[in-house]
C-alpha cells in the first residue's frame, strides 16, 4: 500500500494554481526537511501534542502543538490564538529560523512578499484522521497569506470556494508541498479527507502539517 501511495508523485519544483491567489509549490519544502524535523522535535519536547476540545464539546481527532509568539488554542469559550501554552501556562515555544525562514519564501513564491507569521499551528494526522471543511477567521488582518507545508504521509486536501456549500477542489498534498492561498481566496473554505493508511520513510504513519499565519 506503501508504493501505491507515492506513485503519482509528482516532480519538485512546480507551481500549480488552485485559484487567483493560491497555489501549490510542489516539493517546495523538500530541502529543508532535515531542519524543519529537528526543530519540530523540540517543539514537541517543550509543547507535546495534544487533542484539543471544540466549543461544542468534542475531542479533535487531530492532534495539535503550536510555536511562535501566538498559538491557536479551542475549548469550551470558543476558538482563538494566546501568548501562552493552556497546558502549561507557558510561552509557547519560539519559531525556529528555519520555520520562518521558509514560510516567508514559500509566500514570496506565491505572490505575498514581506510575509512574517506570528503563529505556527502543527497538526498531526493519524490514518482515518481529518480535518473538516472551515475557514481561517480568528486572525485579526486577514490581508496576510496561510502558508500550509506537508510532511510525511499524503493527503487530500480540500479547496473549496467561499461557502461552505460551495464545491471543495481534490487536491493531493505529497511530502514537502506547501499550499499558500491570499488575497481573494484567504477566506476559502478548505479541509483534509481522512487520512489513508500507510508509512512515510521518515515519519511512519503520520502525517504533519505546518500552518503558518499572521495572527496578532
Amino acid at each position: 500500500m506503501t508504493a501505491d501511495l507515492f506513485d503519482s508523485l509528482p516532480l519538485a519544483g512546480g507551481r500549480e494554481p488552485l485559484g487567483a491567489a493560491s497555489f501549490v509549490l510542489r516539493g517546495f519544502a523538500l530541502p529543508r526537511v532535515p531542519g524543519l524535523l529537528a526543530a519540530l522535535e523540540e517543539i514537541t519536547r517543550r509543547a507535546p501534542f495534544r487533542h484539543m476540545a471544540t466549543p461544542g464539546g468534542f475531542t479533535m481527532s487531530v492532534a495539535l502543538t503550536n510555536c511562535g509568539a501566538l498559538g491557536w488554542t479551542s475549548d469550551r469559550r470558543g476558538y482563538r490564538y494566546t501568548p501562552e501554552d493552556p497546558d502549561t501556562g507557558q510561552p509557547w515555544p519560539s519559531m525556529p529560523a528555519v520555520f520562518l525562514e521558509l514560510a516567508r519564501e514559500a509566500a514570496a513564491q506565491a505572490g505575498f512578499a514581506g510575509f512574517v507569521p506570528d503563529a505556527c499551528l502543527v497538526n498531526r494526522y493519524l490514518p482515518g484522521t481529518r480535518l473538516s471543511l472551515h475557514q481561517d477567521r480568528n486572525e485579526r488582518d486577514f490581508s496576510a497569506p496561510i502558508v500550509s507545508v506537508s510532511l510525511g504521509l499524503p493527503a487530500v486536501f480540500l479547496f473549496g470556494g467561499d461557502a461552505r456549500t460551495d464545491r471543495a477542489a481534490r487536491v493531493p498534498l505529497f511530502h514537502g508541498d506547501v499550499a499558500v492561498w491570499g488575497g481573494i481566496d484567504r477566506l476559502r473554505f478548505h479541509g483534509v479527507l481522512p487520512l489513508k493508511p500507510g508509512e512515510h520513510p521518515l515519519l511512519g504513519a503520520r502525517r504533519i502539517n505546518l500552518t503558518f499565519r499572521k495572527a496578532g
